[in-house]
């Protein structure tokens, strides 16, 4: 392992360590979260973009459910990209963590790059809005308006491929997301934070502030990977024209929502029945 890595190389992902991670996080992610993939014949080959639901502060324990199953099946064929916030993936220890599986940060340049290569990258336009928006917004999708995602897909000419997770999100309880007061810290400008959220977690307890790491509550993660979405226009004319980009991206968040909807209500239903 280095001391440092470049989060803008796309040299740092190793296999080995992706096997590693798998082989050691496999039976807990099994025991702990009892996880339904469904869907992983609907992702196509070559490049695309993965957009998920994000959920679970910096744990994120769908994307570790996510890596698994994609590994699981096809080893390293469709392990994508992640594309993450500069300040978590700069971090020590998150960047000597996080870069060797395939971490690196966020722009559309690194994304267009990964895609030269015929591979995929994964997003999370929620980012900390939706990660950290409180348990009653659970079963939403929260992109905040952010449709960043869409215009990469259209300039870059490849498929949007939904990742869904219901139940990932209640690993911690967000009792309120806080944006008022993170906007008059000024948290946006000095690091990119929209939130400071008031969260209960194990073993912290009740905590005002972005936890770093915590221990997950168990709970059941459904997840379903959606048909690609491809657009009828791509290029650069196309990912200019901000009421396309905007449609673009309604028409994903609202299968998203639907997909979660779905999922969600399942879950409950299923727990009625135990």
């Amino acid at each position: 392992m280095k001391l440092y890595y470049d989060v803008d190389s796309l040299d740092n992902l190793d296999p080995r360590v992706v096997d590693r991670w798998y082989r050691l996080l496999r039976g807990w992610l099994k025991l702990w979260f009892r996880p339904e993939v469904r869907g992983l014949e609907r992702i196509p080959e070559g490049a695309g973009l993965f957009v998920g639901n994000h959920n679970g502060g910096f744990v994120t324990p769908d994307s570790f459910v996510f890596a698994s199953a994609i590994w699981e099946r096809s080893g390293m064929t469709h392990v994508p990209y992640g594309l993450g916030h500069e300040w978590v993936v700069k971090m020590p220890p998150l960047n000597q963590l996080l870069c060797p599986i395939g971490a690196v940060r966020a722009s559309h340049q690194n994304a267009m790059r990964v895609f030269a290569r015929g591979r995929k990258v994964l997003v999370y336009p929620g980012g900390d809005l939706e990660s950290m928006c409180p348990w009653r917004h659970r079963d939403r999708i929260v992109f905040g308006g952010r449709d960043g995602y869409a215009r990469l897909a259209i300039r870059a000419g490849v498929p949007i491929i939904p990742i869904v997770a219901a139940g990932a999100h209640e690993t911690f309880l967000v009792i309120d997301d806080m944006r008022w007061l993170a906007r008059g810290l000024r948290l946006d400008k000095l690091f990119r934070l929209k939130v400071l959220p008031l969260t209960l977690s194990l073993p912290w307890g009740l905590t005002l502030g972005v936890v770093p790491t915590y221990w997950p509550m168990p709970t059941k993660i459904l997840m379903e990977i959606g048909k690609p979405i491809s657009f009828e226009r791509s290029g650069d004319a196309a990912a200019d024209d901000a009421t396309y980009v905007r449609a673009c991206a309604d028409r994903v968040e609202i299968a998203m929502q639907a997909t979660l909807t779905r999922l969600a209500r399942e879950r409950k239903q299923r727990h009625r029945r135990s």
